[in-house]
This record gives structure tokens, sequence and C-alpha cells, in this order.
């Protein structure tokens, strides 16, 4: 229920604001361009008066937002940014991921499944059973005797 009267009240608001929009009129106050005086100074002229540390590398554009690494310079900026991102970008992360994926298995995990799924169909081909019972010969097992054992938990 409250979100039906809360998008009643915005089509209310919608054709409140639609109405007072269209029965205002919008009058412009500002000076016009012949009123105003205008005083032509070169840019370079500018730069150097407003910061004494950009008059030498005054290569910079009106709309120019530094990187962060270099505030004065447009170029020095620019080029130290492409090189640090090719650097971590391309190097490091798509060239380190590449390394790490092709390195050889440390502990011969992939060989030892694929040696473990040889030897089953081997061993179904012969008609054998998948894990042999007597895989160690039970003669050449020693076992304790009761008398040696005592009281020793057995957990099988």
């Amino acid at each position: 229920m409250s979100s039906l009267m809360r998008l009643s009240n915005a089509a209310l608001v919608r054709s409140l604001v639609n109405h007072s929009l269209r029965s205002t009129r919008l009058i412009s106050s500002s000076q016009k361009n012949r009123d105003a005086a205008t005083i032509d100074i070169p840019k370079k002229a500018a730069a150097a008066a407003a910061n004494p540390a950009t008059a030498a590398t005054a290569t910079t554009s009106k709309n120019w937002v530094s990187y962060g690494f270099d505030r004065y310079d447009e170029a020095y900026d620019r080029s130290e940014m492409n090189a640090s991102f090719f650097f971590t970008v391309t190097l490091c992360l798509v060239l380190g991921s590449v390394y790490w994926s092709y390195l050889p298995d440390p502990q011969m995990q992939d060989w030892a499944q694929r040696e473990a799924y040889l030897e089953l169909r081997r061993r179904e081909a012969a008609g054998l059973e998948p894990i042999n019972k007597d895989l160690v010969d039970p003669a050449t097992i020693v076992l304790p005797s009761d008398e040696e054992l005592g009281n020793t938990e057995i957990v099988i």
C-alpha cells in the first residue's frame, strides 16, 4: 500500500514541477559581450606571472589534469604514466600470470593421477580388482601377539 502511495505522490510531484516550469519565464541577466572589457595577455606571460615553476615548462594545455607523476610538465607526466602502466600491467600481470600458469607441477600431482588412471585401465583390461586386498604378502607381515599388545586400544 505504501508503494502505491509513493507512486501516486511521485506522479503528483512530477506534474507540479512540469506545470510550474511551463508557467515561469526565465530571464537572463548576464552582460553582453560588447559591454564587457577584455585585456589581451599572452598565455606564456600569464603562466609565468601565475607560477614561476611553470614558466620553464609552459607546455601544458588548458584542461590538463595530472596523473600524479609530475604536476608541472604534461608530457613527462603522461610518459611516466604510460611507462608505469606498461611495467605493472604488461610485464607483471600478463607475463607473470603466463609464467605462473606454465610452471611445472612441483608435487607431481598430475603425474600421480595419470599413473593411477593408467594402472586402473590396465587392471580392468586384465580382469583384476582395482585394488588387490593382498597388495602386501600377508606372510611377510609380523603382527604383535595379544600379550604384547596388553591394554592398547585397537582401532580398525
